[in-house]
């Protein structure tokens, strides 16, 4: 064996050997935010094989020899970004890396978030430079139905690598954002009537299509219909298997997405809901989560009624709420959960329903709550570190472990 080659198979076995400790770490604090307990002060988190084994107070928690040991002042789980497009956009706000709304058709169910996601997108590691770990992307509200969602750990090299869940949603959208001005290449649909319509009428199509299909299965005297993408789609949504999210502010638009999902007895989530304060009692009701249109959005158009304590009457009346970066076409790149979350500190949250908002109960929404949101033990070892507290904004993010692998110590 030559030089070359011993010095190679030495630098692959030093990869394994790093590689397999990677997902190992230790994790103390001077206080950790669990999100489903009180604070834990001068607390210990062990990872291991990317898996929290034990969290508590240092001196109830054996630190196990060898294990790289990381301090922070401030401890708490991996934020999760409830709603965004980053990974199907790009920082550049090229025509290039604007995959998020294709404005072809008004309902595209089949468009997968998953073919158009890239892992390596540069906004993606700058969201986990402050913490955010997990995030629910995919094609973004502007048409009646613009395509799928997914949901990603905010690391890995490709979509595969960073999926927790490749088909999460069905994204929709109602009220003024579905329609067209007639400016464009197609003018339909023109009108709310129109929208609500369309939506109702694919769905009917779905209802249909799943009916053949059950019909036909072990019964060869009936033909399966033809394999329909858009339908197969749809009918997991009229099945109870996927939710459809519903992007819509305006009360009266709100309540056509309640309406519609009671008539077709459907799972929706309630996305921006910008005037959701009008219709608490409803939403509640109907048993409805809400992922909160940005704190800081622009308040305009469909958002002109959007107040700061939307949130606080969401949370306070027993709805489940999250908070999202969104998007829009005029900021360019995309916001931060971290500080849409702190700005509601001032208009009626407490610390402890902020966090909740951007870590366990985001994940409840999302379906992944036995995986993250929260350090329990048995859950991924997705933790954020700060060097005070986080909503507060002379506060720095110190690093961020996804799965037990230190990903970010860049301190911002």
């Amino acid at each position: 064996m030559t030089y070359l080659h011993k010095s190679l198979l030495s630098l692959l076995l030093l990869g394994l050997c790093i590689s397999g400790q990677a997902s190992d770490i230790v994790v103390r604090g001077d206080v950790i935010y669990t999100a489903v307990g009180e604070p834990i002060d001068d607390g210990v988190v062990v990872v291991r094989n990317g898996k929290i084994v034990a969290v508590g107070p240092a001196g109830d928690v054996s630190i196990p020899n060898g294990l790289k040991v990381v301090n922070a002042a401030v401890v708490t789980p991996g934020l999760i970004d409830a709603h965004t497009v980053v990974g199907m956009v790009g920082y550049l706000s090229q025509d290039g890396d604007q995959d998020q709304l294709e404005r072809s058709a008004a309902i595209q169910p089949e468009l997968r978030a998953i073919d158009a996601y890239n892992a390596r997108e540069p906004l993606i590691e700058w969201l986990r430079t402050f913490g955010v770990t997990t995030i629910h992307s995919g094609h973004g509200p502007g048409e009646i139905i613009s395509g799928q969602t997914l949901i990603a750990k905010t690391t890995g090299d490709t979509v595969e690598e960073a999926e927790i869940n490749p088909v999460a949603m069905v994204a929709a959208t109602l009220g003024e954002g579905a329609v067209m001005s007639g400016d464009g290449a197609r003018n339909s649909p023109g009108t709310r009537g129109k929208v609500a319509a369309m939506l109702r009428t694919e769905l009917l199509n779905a209802q249909n299509y799943a009916a053949k299909i059950s019909a036909a299965e072990g019964n060869s005297d009936k033909e399966p219909p033809t394999r329909d993408l858009k339908l197969e789609m749809l009918a997991r949504v009229i099945s109870g298997d996927l939710p459809l999210l519903v992007t819509a502010h305006r009360h009266n638009d709100i309540m056509t997405a309640l309406r519609i999902a009671r008539e077709f007895d459907i799972r929706i989530v309630l996305d921006g809901a910008a005037e959701a304060y009008l219709l608490l009692d409803e939403i509640k009701a109907a048993g409805v989560p809400v992922i909160l249109h940005p704190a800081m959005a622009r308040a305009g158009g469909e958002r002109e009624n959007m107040s700061f304590t939307t949130a606080e009457q969401l949370i306070n009346a027993g709805i489940p709420t999250a908070f999202q970066s969104g998007y829009e076409a005029y900021v360019p790149k995309t916001r931060l959960v971290l500080f849409e979350a702190a700005v509601t500190l001032a208009h009626g949250l407490t610390a402890e329903q902020a966090l909740a908002a951007i870590t366990i109960d985001a994940a409840k929404i999302l379906g992944i709550d036995n995986r993250v949101g929260s350090i329990e033990v048995g859950k991924d070892g997705d933790l954020a570190l700060y060097d005070g507290d986080p909503f507060e904004y002379t506060s720095h993010a110190l690093g961020t472990i996804i799965d037990g692998v230190q990903v970010s110590d860049t301190v911002k």
